[in-house]
C-alpha cells in the first residue's frame, strides 16, 4: 500500500512512520503542514522548519504546505495537501493521534471525503508503555516545548529515557495530572535519531525562550551527520 505520513518531526508522527514501515507499506511521502499561527489547534509548531532536514535523514521524500492556522479554516489547507498526495498515488495517510478526538475525527473526515484510508496506529495506546517502547526501540527524542504545570524550564532540551518517564510518572501522581505522552499539549518533542534514520540530526545552535510557565527550545541550526 502506498502511504504518506502527516509528519512534524516529533515522536508521535515518527512512530506513525515506524508503524507504516512495519506494515511494509511503500512510504511515498512525508507531509508537513507549516502553520503561521503559534496557537494552531491541528498542527505541531516548534521546530517544524526542521521537517525537511529530518526527511533527508530518513531518506524519504517530503511535501510541505503552509496554512494561516485559523481554527477550522486550516482544514481546507490540509484537504488540499491530501488531495495532492492522492493525485501522486497515495492510498493511505498515517497520523500520530493518540487521544485527540478533535484531530483524529477531522483527519478521518477529510480522508473519507477524498477517498483515502486514515490510519492512526497509536490511537488509545497505553501512555507509559508507549513512552518506554520509544526508548527501548532506540529513538533519540528531545523535549522542545513545555506548557504544563509541573514541567519547568529545565525540561527544555532534555532527552527522553526511562528516568525521564519515571519523573513524569512522579509528577503525574504527586503534582498534577499530566498525560505521560504529552497528548494534552503538556510538551512537544523532536526526534534526532532512531532505527529508521539513515543519518542523525546534530543540533548546532539553540535559543531557549521562556515566558511565565511555558517555553520553546528553538533550534536555530542543525546539520546531518553519519551514524
Amino acid at each position: 500500500m502506498n502511504s504518506a505520513i502527516l509528519f512534524s518531526g516529533g515522536k508521535d508522527s515518527t512512530m506513525a512512520l515506524y508503524h507504516s514501515i512495519l506494515n511494509e507499506d511503500n512510504v511515498k511521502y512525508l507531509f508537513s503542514m507549516k502553520s503561521l499561527n503559534d496557537e494552531s489547534y491541528m498542527f505541531h509548531i516548534p521546530n517544524i522548519n526542521l521537517s525537511n532536514l529530518i526527511a533527508e535523514a530518513l531518506n524519504i521524500p517530503i511535501l510541505t504546505a503552509t496554512t494561516d492556522g485559523k481554527k477550522e479554516e486550516e482544514l481546507n489547507d490540509l484537504e488540499k495537501g491530501l488531495v495532492d498526495l492522492k493525485n501522486n498515488g497515495v492510498e493511505a495517510v498515517y497520523s500520530g493521534a493518540i487521544f485527540s478526538t478533535y484531530q483524529k475525527t477531522r483527519i478521518d473526515n477529510i480522508c473519507e471525503k477524498i477517498g483515502l484510508k486514515s490510519i492512526a496506529p497509536l490511537w488509545h495506546i497505553n501512555p507509559e508503555k508507549y513512552m518506554r517502547n520509544i526508548v527501548d526501540l532506540g529513538f533519540e527524542v528531545i523535549i522542545t516545548g513545555i506548557s504544563a504545570e509541573g514541567l519547568d524550564q529545565s525540561w527544555l532540551g532534555r532527552g527522553i529515557n526511562h528516568n525521564t518517564v519515571d519523573e513524569l510518572i512522579f509528577i503525574k501522581e504527586n503534582v498534577c495530572d499530566i498525560n505521560l505522552c504529552f497528548e494534552g499539549g503538556e510538551a512537544e518533542t523532536l526526534v534526532l535519531n532512531g532505527p529508521i534514520f539513515k543519518k542523525r540530526i546534530k543540533i548546532v545552535e539553540v535559543e531557549t525562550v521562556w515566558r511565565n510557565d511555558s517555553g520553546i527550545y528553538n533550534i536555530k541550526k542543525a546539520i546531518l551527520e553519519d551514524k
